[in-house]
C-alpha cells in the first residue's frame, strides 16, 4: 500500500521544466527507470511529471531513450515532445558516447552520468560544455556484484546528484515497481540503489564547450533543402560498416587459441558472423583456423562460450580498452 505524499519538493527555481534524458540499450532498464522516477515525482513528491520512451524494436541490445519532465503542481505539462534540451543525461551503455546525438542538448550547466568503470576519460566526453558537470558510476559492475540492473544503481546516482529527487521515495517507487512480479529483486535492487547513490566519481575538467549543446535537430530534416538524397542509407545497418559494441551488457568472449581444436561449432552459431578464420600455419593440422573474434561486429550474446566443446573460449568482463586490444579484424582492409 503506498504511503500518504506528505509534502511538495521544490525543484530547482529555472522558470521552466526540470527535464531529463536517459541514454541506453534494449535490456538495461532505461524504460523502468523513467517509468519508477516519474511515478515517484508524481504520486509520492507531489510534482507534476511525464514520461515516455523511444525505441525501435523491442530486443536487447536496440537504441532505447526514455524522457522524464518535471515541473511544479501548479505548472500543467502540456506537452509530450522529446527532451532536447536535457538538464540531465543519464547514459547506460559507455559505447553510447560514440554517438554525438547522446550527449545532444546538454545545458551548460546541466550533469552528464554515465555508466563505466574506473579508467580513463573517453575523449568524446571533451565535447561537453565546460561548465557541466560529469559523474561516472560503475552501474554494470555493481549490478552483478548486487545481482541486480544497472537501472537501478543509476537511479541511485541520479538522486544523489539532485537533493529535490527524494532517494527514500524513488526508492519505495522502485520496490513498489518490482514487488508484486519479482519479489527476490527488491532486496537486490535497494543494494544497487544505494550503492550508487554513495560509489561514483565527480570528474573535473571534462567539457571544453562554451554554452548549451545543440539540439540534435536544429532545423527541419524534410526540408526541401534538408531532405536526405534518393536512394542514400546515411546510416547503414546489417553492412560490413555496423558497429555492435554499444549492444554488448558488460561481458566479453575471448578465445584461448592453445585450446582451440578449430571445429567450427562456434561459427554455427554466431549470429553475427564476427568470428575470424584463416590459413593455418605452415605445418598445422588444420586446414583453417580460428584467429579470433572482431569486436566490432560482437553483441556479446555468448553463444559462441556455451557451445565450445574444449572451453577455448571464455567469458571475461569487457573493460575499456579491452576488445580494442584482443580484436582481429574480419575486414583488414576497411578503416575502423
Amino acid at each position: 500500500m503506498m504511503e500518504p505524499m506528505s509534502h511538495t519538493v521544490s525543484l530547482p527555481d529555472t522558470g521552466r521544466f526540470f527535464e531529463i534524458r536517459f541514454e541506453s540499450i534494449g535490456g538495461l532498464g532505461a524504460h523502468a527507470a523513467g517509468q519508477v522516477l516519474a511515478t515517484a515525482a508524481v504520486l509520492r513528491m507531489g510534482l507534476n511529471g511525464a514520461n515516455f520512451s523511444s525505441y525501435g524494436s523491442e530486443k536487447k541490445g536496440s537504441l532505447v531513450r526514455s524522457f522524464v519532465r518535471l515541473g511544479p503542481p501548479d505548472y500543467p505539462i502540456r506537452t509530450s515532445a522529446p527532451v532536447e534540451m536535457p538538464d540531465a543525461i543519464v547514459v547506460f551503455h559507455a559505447a553510447l558516447l560514440r554517438n554525438p546525438a547522446t550527449l545532444a542538448g546538454l545545458r551548460k550547466d546541466g550533469t552528464l552520468i554515465y555508466n563505466a568503470p574506473q579508467g580513463p576519460v573517453p575523449r568524446e566526453l571533451s565535447a561537453l560544455p565546460r561548465t557541466a558537470r560529469v559523474i561516472r558510476v560503475d552501474a554494470l559492475g555493481i549490478a552483478v556484484k548486487e545481482q541486480s540492473r544497472p537501472n537501478a544503481v543509476l537511479l541511485g546516482t541520479l538522486c544523489a546528484a539532485f537533493s529535490f529527487l527524494d532517494a527514500g521515495k524513488v526508492l519505495d517507487a522502485l520496490s513498489e515497481e518490482f514487488a508484486g512480479r519479482h519479489p527476490e529483486a527488491v532486496a537486490s535492487n535497494e543494494r544497487a540503489f544505494r550503492s550508487g547513490a554513495t560509489e561514483f566519481e565527480l570528474l573535473a575538467s571534462v567539457g571544453r564547450a562554451e554554452g548549451d549543446l545543440p539540439a540534435s535537430r536544429t532545423e527541419p530534416v524534410w526540408g526541401y533543402e534538408t531532405q536526405p538524397i534518393g536512394g542514400i542509407i546515411p546510416e547503414p545497418g546489417n553492412t560490413a560498416w555496423n558497429d555492435l559494441s554499444a549492444s554488448r551488457t558488460g561481458w566479453l568472449p575471448v578465445l584461448d587459441r592453445e585450446k582451440c581444436i578449430h571445429c567450427g561449432v562456434c561459427d554455427l552459431v554466431c549470429p553475427d558472423l564476427c568470428l575470424v578464420w584463416g590459413d593455418a600455419e605452415d605445418g598445422g593440422k588444420f586446414e583453417r583456423e580460428l584467429m579470433g573474434v572482431d569486436y566490432r561486429y560482437c553483441k556479446g550474446c555468448l553463444r559462441c562460450v556455451e557451445s565450445c566443446p574444449t572451453g577455448a573460449l571464455g567469458k571475461e568482463a569487457e573493460t575499456p580498452g579491452l576488445a580494442d586490444g584482443l580484436r582481429v579484424p574480419l575486414f583488414p582492409d576497411l578503416i575502423g
